[in-house]
């Protein structure tokens, strides 16, 4: 393999190296956050949802933050690989116009913009969604407390430097500040939420029911970065207070699904080897190692040397909307090229799928 390489935790090894892997093994599927970095897994996605996941008929979670939220939320929908086609493209050219001098769009012009595509891919379409036969969706916000209760020019930058300096000490003491709201999917019509398929005994943690009336609320909160976009207020059947992106507190959903060992293998397509906790552990180096909440995951990232093969050598990301501009042309190339490069890696894991999933090939997490 050139473009992909697999890394699994201890049970998932063992479970390869004697059976190994079937789709009616996966009972979860994580999305990450990162922004346009997930835009290298639609041709997984694309595999996984739209191919190999019709071998089999068990239900599965999918939990997602940011991006991550929006990919799960897309495989809910009918026709799953035609549907990532169109949120690859939608994602690619999307556009924020910069006035003469502005070097970032305003947050209300961004949340604005970003509402309108979620009612223009999704509307009409939430019961795909909400009650699909055999997906459960959960989708991760991160709900302020205290000082960040409430959005404000001097209380949110205030608030998220208590966050910041609290995270830098204890992970879990942060919760003092911002709290991991997961909106999850009725187990059936009028039904309670889907339960969890982690556990939450790290981190301050409530669920909500997930519907019609709060679906877009919640999947934008979910991708609501501080200061790029709005904090969404007051989602219905949610406790009240500002909701932003999911990946603040569960950057990449480095979350205990070994608590629930029973829901199967966790298939975790990802865009690198470390599974980050929280958006402030991104330099908390020492946070970014496989914990034993990680045994049961199987895990697709591309290689370092293949992501060098890129353009600009490395993987999309939200500097190229500053780096680019309003060369909305030069970006698409760009994060097309990418795009379309990354076919490479569901080959291969299609490949591998093939050859009978040579355990010689997955490194440990």
């Amino acid at each position: 393999m050139q473009a992909l390489q697999i890394y699994a935790g201890a049970a998932a090894r063992a479970h390869i190296a004697k059976n190994g892997l079937q789709p009616s093994d996966i009972g979860v599927i994580p999305g990450a956050a990162g922004g346009p970095k997930g835009l290298i897994l639609g041709p997984l996605d694309r595999f996984i949802f739209g191919e190999w996941f019709a071998q089999s008929s068990q239900p599965v979670d999918l939990v997602g933050a940011s991006i991550g939220a929006w990919r799960m939320a897309t495989a809910c929908l009918n026709d799953p690989a035609s549907a990532f086609e169109r949120l690859e493209q939608d994602y690619i050219h999307q556009h924020y116009e910069l006035a003469p001098g502005q070097k970032h769009p305003s947050a209300d012009f961004v949340s604005e913009k970003f509402g309108e595509s979620l009612q223009f891919f999704y509307g009409g379409r939430l019961p795909e969604v909400l009650q699909h036969p055999r997906y459960r969706l959960h989708i991760l916000t991160s709900r302020g407390r205290g000082l960040l209760g409430r959005e404000g020019a001097a209380r949110t930058p205030a608030g998220y430097l208590g966050a910041f300096l609290t995270n830098a000490v204890r992970r879990n003491a942060m919760g003092a500040w911002l709290e991991r709201v997961v909106f999850s999917s009725e187990t059936g019509p009028g039904g309670s939420a889907a339960a969890l398929p982690f556990g939450t005994l790290d981190y301050r943690t409530r669920q909500v029911r997930l519907g019609e009336a709060n679906f877009m609320p919640a999947l934008q909160a979910s991708c609501s970065i501080p200061f790029v976009l709005r904090a969404v207020h007051d989602i219905p059947g949610a406790p009240k207070g500002a909701y932003w992106d999911g990946g603040i507190t569960d950057y990449h959903l480095h979350l205990d699904y070994s608590a629930r060992a029973g829901a199967g293998i966790v298939l975790y397509p990802h865009f690198q080897k470390a599974v980050v906790p929280g958006w402030f552990d991104k330099g908390l180096k020492w946070r970014h190692r496989a914990t034993g909440f990680l045994s049961h995951v199987v895990l697709l990232a591309p290689s370092p040397e293949w992501v060098k093969t890129l353009p600009n050598g490395k993987l999309p990301d939200r500097t190229d909307f500053s780096r680019y501009g309003n060369d909305l042309a030069g970006r698409v190339r760009a994060w097309q090229a990418a795009a379309d490069a990354s076919r490479q890696i569901a080959e291969e894991w299609a490949l591998w799928l093939r050859q009978g999933c040579p355990p010689g090939d997955v490194l440990p997490l």
